[in-house]
């Protein structure tokens, strides 16, 4: 289905802009670049973060039917990386909303909800998406803010404005992390089953936290795919994204391009193109042979015409072939060697006049090598009419663009990182017009983490996130119910860490004072 206009439109209303000051200081990604191979292993990742990690408890309110505790606590990713998060983002901040009476104190589940793009503090998720959760199914909720929104934005930073490229992936570093600490905790004070969702940007920070924890697992991504890299590539996102400025910083400074580039992979295009020349190589290959046989003619007929005309007589046809060039039409022809083209065999010919000039095909014919090439090429790079608005020339003409698909491969594609404990407990929820996260030319959901269940809604990504509020806690329901049906009381084995907080804060004084 096309891309839904009205997300175009509410795309150019909106005066964000991302990426103000550029990609981000080169040592910080090295550094990012060579922690996401860490991360994104289940084992390593989860030893990360000790079970013992403390959490403060700020502020405790009890309502008629509900609890709302705050809490707050380091980042570990400030403990492993330091001085790569900013400092007002090092403070994890989160909301948990939970009943007085659980219906069944065997069974207190609990759902942490990440937050989409621009979705500052926690009212939001609070209200449209926590409460109702507690009122009709009795789930408690975490809601935690997100690095460089609400209470963690940078003094600097307006509104949602990211600015380098480096912080989308500070961000998601952290909120890996992060729900890591909470899950640990939750497991500490008697909660579950446990769970994880998000809308958007915060729909695929959960899916990058999900592949983390080393047993059973609700999550529920909304409205995000296997990869970033479209969003900021190819959807809408992408127009507010100053490309001339990250192209100027990235030819500029030679730790972009002749460094950082090399650590980074698009994922999608190579698998994609791979698959396409398996699968289509020996209609090709027949084809290419024949467009060969076909220029040895030309060449040849070239070579024995005398003026404007030429001799067809030893000229025969021992394969049967239905080249134009073994046709019998052809015979005692008038040719105009320099406007000669060959018609594709799928278009009807041309009817040729004896004493007249071939006619030039005004059809964009082309040859069967060019066919075949486009098997071998990424599909981005034949799409030579998809532009983005804010580009002169097409993506894979631009380093500076591909290296930004690069890094969000990187990073954020789901092939890099562990497949969940159990992805029967995973249902995803895609609109099918989605602009802001497109899914074409991107690995599917279903091939990357088999078993899991992914709905699609006819509606673009505002439509779909304004109407369709109800539909998303429906399916977080349906996934905690699953989660109790399968597993009931029993929460997987339990992975040790291999370090405790005090040795971890050892290790981080350590560091800091080394710098």
């Amino acid at each position: 289905m096309p891309p839904s206009k009205l997300d175009s439109l509410y795309r150019r209303m909106l005066i964000t802009r991302f990426f103000e000051k550029g990609w981000g200081k080169p040592d910080n990604l090295r550094r990012v670049f060579q922690f996401r191979k860490i991360i994104s292993n289940r084992e390593s990742c989860f030893k990360l973060v000790p079970r013992d990690y403390p959490v403060e408890i700020t502020k405790k309110e009890i309502y008629a039917e509900s609890t709302l505790i705050e809490g707050k606590f380091i980042t570990p990713l400030e403990l492993h990386l330091p001085g790569v998060v900013p400092k007002a983002s090092r403070n994890a901040y989160f909301q948990l909303l939970i009943p007085n009476t659980w219906k069944n104190e065997q069974h207190k589940p609990i759902c942490i909800h990440l937050a989409g793009t621009g979705d500052h503090f926690f009212w939001r998720r609070r209200n449209f998406i926590a409460k109702p959760l507690l009122k009709d199914a009795n789930i408690g909720s975490i809601i935690l803010e997100n690095p460089f929104y609400g209470l963690r934005k940078p003094e600097d930073q307006k509104r949602s404005n990211l600015h380098n490229v480096s912080d989308i992936f500070v961000m998601g570093g952290c909120l890996i992390l992060e729900c890591l600490v909470l899950l640990h905790w939750c497991e500490r004070n008697g909660f579950g089953p446990l769970g994880v969702t998000g809308l958007s940007m915060g729909g695929h920070m959960a899916s990058l936290a999900a592949t983390n924890w080393p047993k059973p697992l609700v999550l529920v991504p909304c409205l995000s795919w296997s990869t970033a890299s479209a969003v900021f590539t190819t959807g809408v996102m992408s127009q507010s994204i100053n490309w001339d400025m990250l192209e100027m910083q990235y030819f500029s400074d030679g730790q972009y391009r002749e460094r950082l580039s090399k650590m980074v992979t698009v994922i999608d295009d190579a698998f994609e193109a791979g698959q396409r020349f398996i699968k289509n190589f020996n209609q090709s290959l027949h084809e290419l042979k024949e467009d060969i046989n076909d220029t040895r003619k030309i060449q040849e007929l070239n070579n024995d015409t005398v003026g404007n005309n030429y001799d067809t007589k030893n000229i025969s046809s021992k394969d049967g072939s239905n080249s134009i060039f073994l046709s019998k039409s052809l015979q005692n022809i008038k040719l105009d060697s320099g406007n000669l083209t060959l018609p594709l065999k799928e278009e009807p010919s041309t009817k040729i006049v004896p004493g007249s000039t071939v006619p030039v095909s005004t059809k964009g014919s082309s040859s069967t090598l060019t066919n075949l090439m486009k098997y071998i090429l990424p599909v981005a790079a034949q799409q030579k009419s998809d532009k983005i608005d804010i580009t002169k020339t097409n993506w894979w003409e631009r380093e500076a663009l591909q290296f930004m698909r690069g890094m969000m491969d990187e990073c954020t594609h789901l092939k890099n990182f562990s497949v969940p404990f159990d992805t029967s407990l995973i249902i995803a929820v895609c609109a099918k017009e989605d602009a802001y996260v497109p899914r074409e030319g991107c690995s599917s959901l279903e091939d990357i983490w088999p078993g899991a269940e992914v709905r699609y809604l006819d509606a673009g990504h505002v439509s779909a996130y304004v109407l369709h509020q109800k539909l998303f806690r429906s399916c977080i329901i349906e996934a905690f119910d699953r989660a109790k049906k399968i597993y009931g009381k029993d929460v997987g084995e339990d992975l040790k860490c291999a370090i405790t907080y005090q040795e971890l804060l050892n290790k981080y004084d350590k560091n800091i004072e080394s710098q």
